[in-house]
């Protein structure tokens, strides 16, 4: 796992660890499965504060690129099988709530739609 972070760069550095270790996992250079350096680890070698690589890994986490397997570290998950039970939980979520605001189907489809175009900016 190669890591840079740039001081000059607009993004805070917790982002630039977390993009790049996602990156690096979609792409295939961090199979699924390899064990990730601790949060003091990774810290320590870029020179960063424990609590930046932590928030990184946190949101890594949630985003389903990684997973925590208590004291025995911290893996790059299967990104499609996390990402797409985290999307299905979402979607039940939904689709429980919009039913009990009474919105029909159709409605509810138009919502996803229009959330859907905004977020990938159709």
């Amino acid at each position: 796992m190669s890591l840079k972070i740039r001081i000059d760069d607009s993004a805070p550095p917790y982002e630039q660890v977390r993009a790049q270790i996602s990156e690096q996992a979609r792409s295939g250079s961090l199979p699924v499965g390899y064990r990730l350096p601790t949060v003091r680890g990774l810290a320590e070698s870029l020179g960063l504060a424990v609590n930046t690589v932590a928030k990184a890994y946190r949101a890594l986490e949630g985003d389903g690129v990684i997973e925590t397997r208590g004291r025995n570290g911290t893996f790059v998950a299967a990104a499609g099988s996390a990402a797409e039970r985290v999307a299905s939980s979402a979607a039940q979520a939904y689709a429980e709530r919009v039913r009990r605001l009474g919105l029909g189907e159709d409605e509810a489809l138009a919502a996803v739609r229009d959330a859907l175009r905004a977020a990938y900016g159709e």
